[in-house]
């Protein structure tokens, strides 16, 4: 009896290695994207690292229950945007955060090069705030992330075509909007 229970310890140990070491192996692999995908929602690095450590830690916890390991970039993407989303809805933290760069930029004494350009980018990310979320997340891996349609499809789990779509619809928004 001891020496079954010694045996599936042992085995039980050993499949728990391997299970790290494929979650360690698939982390070193989409290191920096959960930032990226938290950053791209929340646009301020230490809010952007708060979720992908949470985005991580929550991966590790749920990485033995996933059935589909090939998928795992597209979990991770889906689950540091809904982290990210949750955490902007929670502190709505935006509007000031927003304020306050505006009130700093207006302090500062900078090249009108700098400021033309900071206006540009303040309101391309306004205007891809203003579009549906399923158009956010298209437009911004693929325009801003600059991963290809096959990616993106790979990591929303959805059909290229409807990728292609989302794309178009949002590159057509944001060009009404920013007209």
């Amino acid at each position: 009896m001891y020496e079954y229970t010694e045996r599936i310890t042992e085995a039980l140990l050993s499949m728990n290695q391997d299970l790290k070491r494929e979650f360690e192996t698939r982390l070193a692999e989409t290191s920096t994207l959960a930032f990226r995908v938290a950053y791209s929602v929340l646009r301020h690095s230490e809010n952007a690292e708060d979720v992908a450590q949470e985005a991580f830690a929550k991966a590790y916890a749920k990485f033995r229950h996933l059935r589909e390991r090939d998928r795992f970039r597209a979990w991770l993407v889906r689950t540091a945007w809904r982290t990210a989303i949750d955490r902007l809805r929670s502190d709505r933290r935006r509007t000031s955060r927003e304020s306050f760069q505006m009130d700093s930029i207006a302090t500062q004494a900078t090249p009108a090069d700098t400021v033309l350009e900071h206006e540009r980018a303040t309101q391309l990310w306004r205007a891809i705030d203003s579009l549906p979320e399923k158009l956010r997340l298209v437009i911004v891996l693929a325009g801003i992330e600059e991963h290809d349609i096959h990616e993106v499809a790979v990591l929303l789990g959805l059909p290229e075509g409807t990728v292609k779509s989302r794309l178009f619809l949002a590159r057509q928004r944001l060009k009404e909007i920013l007209q």
